[in-house]
């Protein structure tokens, strides 16, 4: 039996999309380069707001230093970090979070302790954390922390009564619990979002495959039938010629005024019912096997299905091989989409029929078998060809595997009939036969079967 093309339908869609493999996805501001130029960025800024120092308490040198060293921070852990590591991003995130809360601690106590006019802005520094580092609420927990200790360090020392001091830290404590909560909740919603982004990108990629699918099965379809169009147009010339052969008659009699015996003219017309009906058929097999009609698959019985698929492959074996169909009525029903079944059993008999006639040999045969074994059901189609040659026989299923000439191939076909077998619950398998030639074998589990064997 020859080798026909075949092609690999990708299975990437059947990988299931969970939630933790929507947690790995890099978030935007994890992505290699925007935070390192983000921390620059305000590295700069910090110093460019020693003009608010001059402007609050005059030139001074702490403020320059306190700041300058707030700023190298910033640039010695944008230098250092490794975006593409979690772990690295954090660790990275607590310390900017403690160097911002230290220092601008430490920036109130040169500017005037309880007095400075930055004082106040200590419940604003957990919050501008957030802001800064949306996407790891330890950030602002370490914020809240230090800057509460800070504040309630520096209204302890001067003096300030104990419920006055662990009122402010509260309130700082407070608003950075806040932060801390829209942190999760914003974290909650991208993650949230990026699920729902996957699932229709998961979707429409389902979509796209399915109809490509349905092309690629149509192309084959459409493919198959080429293959059979010498075939089918003598298959067709032969009933259209007594046809005309049959009007040619009747006209010339009618005409002639002739007296026709009536059972002549009625084994005429008969004559010409018959090879009507025959193109009628013909056409009727070839509009149905190519219809792109979406089905579920039924249970059907396996003699209809050989039968659909031998009548058209008889078009293309009748002046190659003779084709042996044996296919019990009693066999069980299986599971499966009649039409495509059929197209796998087509393409099988008119490969069959591709290699028979390259072999050129006399009695040539193709045959059909159908069997119960246990729960499964079994068809074998076979022929007396040349077989698979040994080093062909390891690569049929292949993706683009063929010896066919290119006019012949079509890029589907073993991978494409394999596929579809699966689909149904069964297998497909080749081998060559002890006695010659080539053997394809398809198993099925029996429609409806309760595992116990009959």
């Amino acid at each position: 039996m020859g080798v026909f093309p075949a092609v690999e339908v990708p299975s990437m869609l059947r990988l299931p999309v969970s939630r933790s493999s929507v947690r790995a996805l890099p978030t935007p501001p994890e992505r290699s380069g925007p935070r390192r130029k983000m921390l620059l960025l305000f590295a700069a800024g910090v110093l460019s707001q020693y003009s608010l120092d001059v402007l609050a308490v005059g030139h001074s040198g702490w403020t320059l230093a306190i700041r300058l060293t707030w700023a190298l921070g910033m640039v010695a852990s944008a230098l250092l970090l490794d975006e593409r590591s979690e772990s690295s991003v954090r660790l990275h995130t607590a310390f900017q979070s403690a160097i911002a809360s230290l220092s601008f601690t430490a920036l109130v106590l040169v500017t005037g302790a309880t007095g400075s006019t930055y004082f106040h802005f200590f419940p604003c520094i957990p919050l501008i954390v957030c802001l800064l580092y949306p996407l790891d609420w330890t950030a602002a927990s370490v914020s809240g922390v230090l800057c509460g200790v800070g504040s309630a360090g520096l209204l302890w020392v001067e003096g300030r009564p104990l419920f006055a001091v662990l009122q402010w830290a509260g309130v700082v404590v407070t608003v950075a619990l806040i932060g801390a909560y829209g942190v999760q909740q914003f974290r909650k919603a991208q993650l949230a979002e990026n699920e729902g982004r996957l699932e229709r990108a998961r979707r429409e990629a389902l979509e796209t495959l399915a109809i490509s699918e349905s092309r690629r099965v149509h192309s084959e379809k459409l493919a198959t039938i080429g293959q059979l169009a010498a075939s089918v147009m003598h298959e067709i010339n032969n009933p259209v010629a007594f046809i005309g052969a049959n009007l040619d008659y009747l006209e010339r009699e009618v005409l002639s005024g002739s007296q026709v015996p009536r059972e002549e003219l009625a084994e005429v017309f008969q004559e010409t019912r018959a090879g009507v009906e025959r193109v009628r058929q013909i056409i009727a097999d070839l509009r149905g096997f190519s219809r792109m009609d979406a089905e579920e698959p039924t249970e059907c019985a396996l003699a209809d299905v050989v039968s659909d698929a031998a009548r058209i492959a008889r078009l293309r074996l009748k002046h190659v091989a003779r084709l042996e169909v044996d296919i019990p009525e009693d066999l069980p029903p299986v599971h499966a989409v009649r039409r495509r079944l059929a197209q796998v059993l087509l393409n099988l008999l008119v490969n069959a029929g591709d290699s028979l006639e390259a072999g050129g040999r006399d009695g040539s045969e193709v045959r059909i078998t159908g069997t119960r074994e246990g729960t499964r059901v079994v068809l074998r189609v076979e022929d007396n060809g040349p077989g698979f040659p040994p080093h062909v026989l390891p690569h049929l299923f292949e993706t683009f595997f063929t010896t066919k000439d290119p006019e012949k191939g079509t890029g589907l076909g073993l991978a494409l009939s394999r596929e579809t077998v699966e689909q149904f619950g069964g297998s497909l398998v080749a081998e060559n036969r002890e006695e010659g030639g080539a053997r394809l074998i398809l198993e099925f589990p029996v429609a409806g079967d309760t595992g116990q064997e009959g």
